[in-house]
């Protein structure tokens, strides 16, 4: 967690992930490079084809007349997509993969001995893959594929066919390690396809499958709609779903009214035991006047006290207050005394019974809620009656609904594809009496090219792009691993993630050649955050803790201890044996209590401390840390007074600050 502030703050966040960014950064120059110089070439050959309106992709009504070579396509259908999918389906690929292999196997062996080094390197790769395609198989991890069809799957693949937004062009494009093959492959490819397109093309009995097809279709409709007129007639509505809402309806009604009756009913119920029980605690009288006094021996043990307190007076007037006579009175006054608290002071003379009206007022309540209570079972008894009665109906129209949701499906589809056969039948009859000539309506307006160039890698581009894409690299590695990052480096946003505020952060005096005045500024700020107005009259206990050990508790309890007694104050650093555990009046006790998390003892002494201080040592504690570290403080104590960063330290070298300051 580090605050983003200004151009040193991102520089500072590279310094730390400097590691990171030269790793990613020599990955992709290798890559790059790697690619460039390894990676073989792949050769292309394009053609392209013209699609003029014919039998399979016209988008208007078919006449018998001449037609035009271009037409203007429209949103609803596009005809080209029709022909692509043609062009690289299963059969035609299938066909060119047969066919190539049939072509390699009559050439002749390579001549040069690079060229017989790298067959043979191949067909050892060959072999090798076979092997591991027969063991996957025999494993039941991959299907048994022939030659044949594992060369169709990689043709696909290096094979693209596309063409542009109201454009008949379809375009094509083939990728193969030998510009040479590229282009045969890529006339065989489209040979293969014309062939294959003008004899699926030429059909035959198109109009006699049609007609029956709309017979079968007008009889299905028939019976569809027997079925469904029976059914509704069965249920006694329009539809299902009108039937369903209308009885729905009416028993969500009923089922409102008996809640409320049975609600009215519970409340009735409770009120009336309510009023019997408190009826029978309530008495049958009450008392309308008592009379009260001093009791008869409380005031005589009371005058008796008052004497022997007068003689008792009156003799200390003659003797000393260790005279027998005094020690006699005083040990009869106290005697007396416990037996006058004994005696109750106040007593009943006499009191006055009247009969208790709120029992009277309840028994009449209870006899108005019985009677409404034999109203409300009635109400009950009538809805339940009629509601099962609804849900009974309910049911059957329920059962039926499947039923004539399925008849109502099979009717519309059966209408919906009787018209699509009719429009079927008369593009039959029109195809039909076409001329077999024009069922081929595609034209090459563009031979396979022979293109020498190769397509990839760019192995110069890739050279020159090789830094700079490692340097993106590692910037993009460099901000992935700041979002991951969840150590705490410097006390940026501490005090929003946390809650809680910031004292001080200290400097990292380890590598730095000693204490300089930020460290000491540092100390000041913990110095300035202490109050001072408690201390000359309570005293002050602060506890320093970490979440872990060696956090630097010890060390920032030393230092501050020194700075504090350098202002003239009393300063503990922790309890020793025999000493008084808390602060005295002008007196600071520091209590390091490190390793929160595994160390009872850090929370005896906690307890002693009137400030709670949590050390996070910065790049070595994480915020999940910190945060379950203060949730156990608050849980504890119910309070944390401040954080101090320990160990902050500033990645950006020297010499680069003093570079960018000029």
């Amino acid at each position: 967690m580090i605050d983003i502030r200004s151009f040193r703050d991102l520089l500072r966040l590279f310094y730390i992930f400097r590691r990171e960014f030269l790793i990613a950064f020599g990955l992709t120059v290798v890559f790059a490079v790697g690619i460039a110089f390894l990676m073989p070439p792949k050769y292309a050959s394009e053609a392209r084809l013209l699609v003029k309106p014919g039998r399979e992709n016209l988008t208007v009504p078919l006449d018998a007349g001449d037609r035009q070579t271009m037409m203007s396509q429209v949103s609803q259908r596009d005809p080209i997509i029709d022909e692509e999918k043609m062009l690289t389906g299963r059969p035609v690929v299938n066909q060119v993969a047969r066919l190539y292999i049939a072509e390699m196997a009559n050439q002749p062996p390579p001549e040069g001995v690079w060229k017989t080094i790298k067959a043979h390197v191949g067909k050892a790769a060959l072999a090798l893959l076979d092997g591991l395609r027969w063991v996957t198989t025999k494993l039941g991890l991959t299907e048994q594929q022939s030659a044949e069809e594992r060369l169709a799957v990689k043709l696909a693949d290096k094979f693209q066919a596309a063409h542009g937004p109201g454009s008949n062009v379809m375009e094509l494009r083939f990728v193969w390690d030998d510009p040479l093959v590229a282009q045969r492959i890529m006339q065989t490819w489209v040979k293969v396809y014309m062939d294959e397109r003008t004899t699926v093309l030429g059909r035959k009995g198109l109009v006699v499958f049609y007609e029956g097809k709309v017979r079968d279709a007008d009889q299905q409709i028939e019976s569809t709609k027997a079925l469904w007129r029976a059914r509704l007639e069965k249920i006694q509505g329009i539809s299902a779903s009108e039937r369903i809402e209308a009885l729905t309806k009416r028993v969500n009604e009923l089922r409102t009214r008996r809640a409320e009756i049975l609600a009215e009913k519970d409340a009735t119920e409770q009120g009336l035991n309510y009023a019997s029980g408190r009826a029978k605690s309530l008495p049958r009288e009450v008392v309308s006047e008592r009379e009260m006094g001093y009791g008869p021996t409380w005031l005589a043990l009371s005058n008796q006290l008052s004497e022997l307190k007068r003689q008792r007076s009156d003799a200390l007037r003659v003797y000393k207050e260790t005279a027998p006579t005094i020690v006699s009175l005083n040990e009869s006054i106290a005697t007396l005394e416990k037996q006058v608290q004994a005696e109750e002071r106040n007593v009943q003379r006499s009191e006055r019974r009247t009969p208790n009206e709120l029992g009277a007022t309840l028994e009449r309540n209870q006899l108005e809620k019985s009677v409404r209570l034999r109203e409300l079972i009635t109400f009950s008894s009538v809805y339940d009656k009629e509601i099962g009665e609804l849900e009974a109906a309910r049911r059957q129209v329920l059962e039926s609904e499947p039923e004539l949701a399925r008849l109502e499906q099979e009717l519309a589809v059966a209408e919906k594809g009787r018209a699509l056969y009719l429009d079927s039948l008369e593009k039959a009859r029109i195809d039909q009496a076409l001329d077999e000539n024009r069922i081929n309506n595609i034209a090459q307006i563009e031979q396979a090219t022979f293109n020498p160039a190769r397509v990839s890698p760019k192995s110069l581009l890739l050279l020159l792009l090789a830094a700079p894409a490692g340097l993106m690299v590692g910037l993009l590695v460099v901000y992935l691993r700041s979002l991951m990052d969840q150590r705490i480096h410097d006390g940026g946003r501490v005090e929003q993630r946390f809650g809680v505020p910031l004292w001080s952060t200290i400097k990292d005096i380890t590598g730095n050649g000693g204490e300089d005045n930020e460290f000491h500024a540092s100390l000041y700020r913990i110095y300035g955050m202490l109050p001072f107005d408690r201390l000359a009259e309570q005293g002050l206990t602060v506890g320093l803790t970490s979440s872990r050990p060696k956090e630097g508790v010890s060390f920032i309890a030393q230092r501050l201890r020194t700075l504090l007694q350098a202002q003239g104050l009393r300063v503990r650093l922790n309890v020793a044996e025999g000493e008084p555990d808390r602060a005295q009046p002008g007196e600071v006790l520091l209590l390091e209590a490190a390793g929160l998390l595994s160390n009872r003892e850090a929370f005896v002494r906690l307890s002693r401390a009137d400030m709670i201080v949590l050390v996070v040592e910065a790049r070595a504690s994480t915020v999940p840390v910190v945060e379950n570290a203060l949730g156990v403080l608050r849980t504890a104590f119910h309070k944390v007074d401040g954080v101090i960063i320990n160990r902050r330290r500033f990645e950006v070298p020297p010499h680069v600050l003093r570079w960018l300051q000029r």
